[in-house]
C-alpha cells in the first residue's frame, strides 16, 4: 500500500475570482435558460436609441451562441448592442440535434440572406460564443460568407481545435472542435481575398480551451486581431461588461486591416 501525501496546487487569486465569476454567471444563464430555447419572432426591429444616420451606418447584428446553449446567453450583449445604435441586433439559435457543423453553416447562410433582405441591408455583423464562432467562420470561410459578413467577433471559439471534455467526443459537434478534425482542416486551408475582418476575444482563464490560445485565429490569409482578455472564464466572456463594451468598439472598429493576425491590449 502507497502512502497517499496531500499536494498542493497553487491558485492565484485571478483564477479564484474567475472561477466565482463563472459560477454566478452559470447560476444567472441556467434561469435565463428556458427563456430562450424557442427560436425569436422577427420583425422590422425596434427604434435605435441613437441618431437614424448613425443607426444606418451600422449592418444588423446576428449572434450565435455555444454548444448545449440558446440564445438566452446574449441578453446583456443585446441590450448593449441596442443602446449602442443597432436598429437591428438578433440571435439565431441553431438545432441542438445538428450534428454537423457544416450543415448549421449552411442555415446560417441562409439565416443572413433572409436577414439581408428583410433589413434592405448588404451585409451583416457576427458575433459568436465558442462552437457558434466556428460556424461563422465556416461560413465566411467555405461558403462565400465573406461577401455578407463585414465583421466577425468570436468568444472563447476554439479556433485551433480543444482537448477538453474528452469523454463527450460521442457527440460529433465535440468531435469537430478538436484539434485533428476534418473541420479545422478545412478552416486552416487558404483563403485568398477573405473580406470579412474577424476579432477573437480569448482568455488565459477560460478551462473549456486547452490550451488557452486556441481561441486566437492564426491564419496569414485572414484579417485578425486576436484581443486577450484577463481574469475572465468561458461563460462569462459574452455578459461581461467590460468584454461587451469591448465587442461594441470592435464592432465599429476600422473596416480595413492588413491579413495576419494582431495582438491587441487586454482589455478586462
Amino acid at each position: 500500500m502507497g502512502l497517499c501525501v496531500p499536494v498542493s496546487i497553487p491558485v492565484s487569486g485571478a483564477a479564484l475570482r474567475a472561477g466565482a465569476l463563472e459560477v454566478i454567471v452559470l447560476g444567472g444563464h441556467l434561469l435565463l435558460y428556458p427563456t430562450g430555447v424557442c427560436q425569436e419572432k422577427v420583425g422590422a426591429g425596434p427604434p435605435a436609441t441613437r441618431s437614424s444616420a448613425t443607426s444606418a451606418t451600422r449592418p444588423p447584428a446576428l449572434l450565435l451562441h455555444g454548444f448545449s446553449d440558446n440564445r438566452s446567453v446574449f441578453v446583456l450583449l443585446r441590450r448593449a448592442l441596442g443602446a449602442g445604435g443597432r436598429r437591428h441586433v438578433e440571435a439565431y439559435n441553431y438545432s441542438p440535434f445538428t450534428r454537423d457543423l457544416r450543415v448549421t453553416a449552411r442555415h446560417l447562410a441562409r439565416r443572413v440572406e433572409e436577414l439581408c433582405t428583410r433589413t434592405g441591408q448588404e451585409q451583416v455583423d457576427l458575433v459568436g460564443h465558442s462552437l457558434g464562432g466556428l460556424v461563422a467562420r465556416y461560413y465566411i470561410q467555405r461558403l462565400g460568407g465573406d461577401a455578407r459578413v463585414r465583421t466577425l467577433v468570436t468568444l472563447g471559439t476554439p479556433h485551433s481545435g480543444t482537448s477538453v471534455a474528452p469523454f463527450m467526443d460521442a457527440h460529433p459537434l465535440v468531435r469537430q472542435m478538436r484539434p485533428d478534425s476534418e473541420v479545422l482542416a478545412e478552416l486552416a486551408a487558404p483563403a485568398p481575398g477573405c473580406a470579412t475582418r474577424c476579432v477573437a476575444f480569448w482568455s488565459e482563464f477560460d478551462a473549456l480551451m486547452a490550451p488557452v490560445g486556441t481561441a486566437r485565429i492564426e491564419h496569414p490569409d485572414l484579417r485578425v486581431e486576436n484581443v486577450q482578455v484577463t481574469g475572465i472564464g468561458h461563460l462569462a466572456l459574452p455578459a461581461h461588461p467590460t468584454v461587451i463594451a469591448a465587442v461594441l468598439r470592435a464592432l465599429d472598429g476600422p473596416a480595413t486591416a492588413v491579413s495576419g493576425s494582431s495582438e491587441a491590449t487586454s482589455v478586462a
